[in-house]
């Protein structure tokens, strides 16, 4: 996404509000929803983020645009493979303590690394490629003591589950991400983000069909306030694109780990393990570095294009 105007500190602050509205988020669900559907979680999560979107887009004029698209079946694609990844993160997130769920997530931009040059065909070198192995490896050291079969904690334990429900999220994450940058050459950002909460709705909606719950009023207003959490949170982080690079604000993405720790102690008495920190501070090293080298090969590039565009 271009950027609007140059203003870096108030990118990283936006950048830095959005992570916490999406930590938020995820502590509103764990509240609300244990024993809950997967996929009443993500109709909620996504029929409650429609209401601050409409009002954003209303706001900046974008609404009636919004809703034109040249490329429905693109975003019904991306719809599925998105409610997918989110009703199983949700499912896996009511089983894990918050820090871990949230560092197992960090590996989805590693993953949409590997996708893009299996998938789209892009030139990934020695240096990102080291990195994403080292971030996997971070992951990995996160997972394992839940999906070792020795311990109280077999192979068979939600814990375990949880883990796995988690890694496939990040799995499906990384491929709709896929799905957003083949969008992008054609569609507004508005456009993206308006469809993708209106076709999850409507996805997730179905699986009433197999089974809901009757929530309490405490539940169904936590996971209104989640669904709005995650409406604004993708505000912050659209708005905070419009005032900074992308290689400026996106190391900030990484704040959720320590946000989410305070936040599992203060409402969960959840502590992270020492497992969960080393692997975490390894993740979250190589998503740095890959971060890094992204920009410095974007600098590379436009460097070509400038010296290649004939002068006078």
């Amino acid at each position: 996404m271009a950027v609007v105007a140059s203003s870096p500190l108030r990118g990283i602050l936006m950048k830095v509000a959005s992570v916490a509205v999406f930590v938020g988020m995820q502590a509103s669900i764990k509240l609300a929803g244990s024993g809950m559907p997967a996929g009443q979680i993500a109709f909620y999560r996504s029929a409650f983020a429609i209401v601050p979107i409409l009002a954003y887009l209303a706001m900046r004029g974008d609404l009636r645009s919004a809703f034109q698209t040249a490329n429905p079946l693109g975003h019904l694609k991306r719809g599925l493979i998105g409610v997918a990844a989110m009703g199983i993160g949700f499912y896996g997130l009511v089983l894990l303590p918050l820090p871990d769920a949230i560092a197992i997530g960090y590996a989805m931009p590693l993953l949409a690394v590997v996708f893009a040059a299996v998938f789209l065909g892009e030139t990934v070198r020695a240096y990102r490629w080291t990195a994403v192995v080292v971030g996997l490896v971070g992951v990995m050291i996160i997972s394992w003591p839940k999906l070792t079969l020795f311990g109280e904690q077999g192979f068979g334990s939600a814990a375990a589950t949880g883990a796995v429900a988690v890694l496939v999220s990040a799995m499906l994450g990384a491929a709709a991400m896929m799905q957003v940058r083949q969008l992008v050459k054609e569609e507004k950002t508005a456009t993206i983000v308006l469809f993708f909460s209106l076709t999850a709705s409507l996805l997730s909606a179905v699986t009433w069909f197999f089974g809901w719950q009757v929530l309490s009023w405490q539940s169904l207003g936590l996971m209104a306030l989640a669904g709005f959490f995650g409406g604004l949170g993708q505000i912050l982080l659209t708005e905070s694109y419009r005032h900074a690079d992308v290689s400026t604000v996106a190391p900030f993405e990484y704040t959720s780990i320590i946000l989410g720790s305070v936040i599992a102690y203060l409402l969960f008495d959840e502590v992270p393990t020492m497992t969960t920190l080393v692997g975490a501070a390894i993740v979250v090293g190589a998503g740095i570095f890959i971060i890094y080298r992204e920009h410095q090969l974007g600098l590379e590039r436009r460097a070509a294009r400038k010296a290649s565009t004939p002068q006078g």
